[in-house]
């Protein structure tokens, strides 16, 4: 989904829309956020907290935006109310017959029919297969020292696999004296992997790295 942000309303729809997601498509930053992000015609405000969670987020990245993986979208709003189009099961049929607006006329008529599409469309949301819950997050991997090969060190943090464990986009950031630190992405699937496992796993490359920390961590 690429959205386009010109007017007030659209930046509360697009906030709404953040709400429960850390990016516009998927579990990891795409060029769909690059696409929104470049189509905002200035900094959100705290007016629209999730709006400015992510912005601040993708901003953080810089240049790196540009190596982010998909490809650039036309902005197109495509927000939805509760019986959105997003909301419907892909079970290879036509959804289009669920309408929950139905008639305006108020008679039994149309409040049967209103009744019967409400009521269809209870059933197919119902199948729905149930969401897995996942976490994207943002890890800080501090290294003993300025001599420390920062690409050998992020080629060991990679080499962690797991079942439940994607990893994402990285970056190196400055922190002084000559040091960077590594800034990587991951999702996880909340009942398979353990953040805190995960971080000792990491730290397991005593030669390399010096600590770990938690940048940032939303539900997806």
């Amino acid at each position: 989904m690429a959205v386009g942000v010109k007017t007030e309303q659209d930046i509360k729809s697009l906030d709404a829309y953040l709400a429960d997601r850390s990016y516009v498509e998927g579990f990891q930053a795409t060029q769909a956020d690059v696409s929104v992000f470049e189509s905002l015609a200035k900094s959100p405000t705290a007016a629209t907290p999730h709006l400015l969670r992510w912005y601040n987020h993708i901003n953080s990245f810089g240049d790196e935006r540009k190596k982010f993986p998909g490809e650039k979208k036309t902005p197109l709003m495509a927000f939805d109310d509760e019986a959105a189009a997003n909301d419907k099961v892909d079970d290879g049929g036509d959804d289009d017959d669920v309408d929950l607006f139905g008639s305006d006329e108020d008679d039994a008529e149309a409040a049967q029919i209103r009744e019967e599409r409400l009521k269809a469309y209870a059933e197919k949301k119902s199948k729905k297969p149930a969401m897995i819950a996942k976490s994207s997050i943002v890890l800080d991997v501090k290294p003993w020292d300025d001599e420390t090969d920062m690409k050998e060190m992020e080629a060991k943090v990679r080499t962690i696999t797991m079942d439940g464990l994607v990893w994402g986009a990285s970056k190196l950031v400055p922190v002084g004296f000559g040091i960077n630190k590594l800034q990587i992405m991951s999702v996880v699937e909340d009942e398979k992997v353990s953040v805190d496992f995960l971080i000792e796993e990491i730290q397991k490359f005593e030669h390399f790295v010096q600590s770990v920390d938690i940048v940032a961590f939303n539900k997806i």
